[in-house]
């Protein structure tokens, strides 16, 4: 009868460690789902983060090839107004003797 008794309480402390293993591991589990589940929101928060600096980038950039046009312009109507000016003061030079 004691063996019995004995084996009662242990068994008692197994199924109570069992249990408190159990709720530890869902615990545990429910940690890191929610560690998981910020992860994946911040990866997706980074994707659109990046196609928005993608997007961005893409504007720039043809803004850029705008503008180094627009300079490239400049630059050669300005070397056209310096062989006039050239030229005028060629003749000027000229007249003057």
């Amino acid at each position: 009868m004691l063996i019995n008794y004995d084996r009662i309480v242990r068994n008692k402390y197994i199924k109570q460690y069992e249990d408190f293993n159990t709720m530890e591991n869902q615990t545990v589990l429910e940690k890191l789902d929610a560690k998981i589940s910020q992860m994946i929101q911040k990866c997706e928060d980074l994707k659109n983060e990046n196609e928005i600096i993608r997007s961005e980038l893409v504007t720039l950039k043809a803004q850029q090839e705008i503008k180094d046009a627009e300079i490239e312009k400049l630059m050669e109507e300005n070397t056209m107004k310096d062989l006039e000016i050239e030229e005028i003061v060629n003749k000027i030079e000229s007249i003057l003797g």
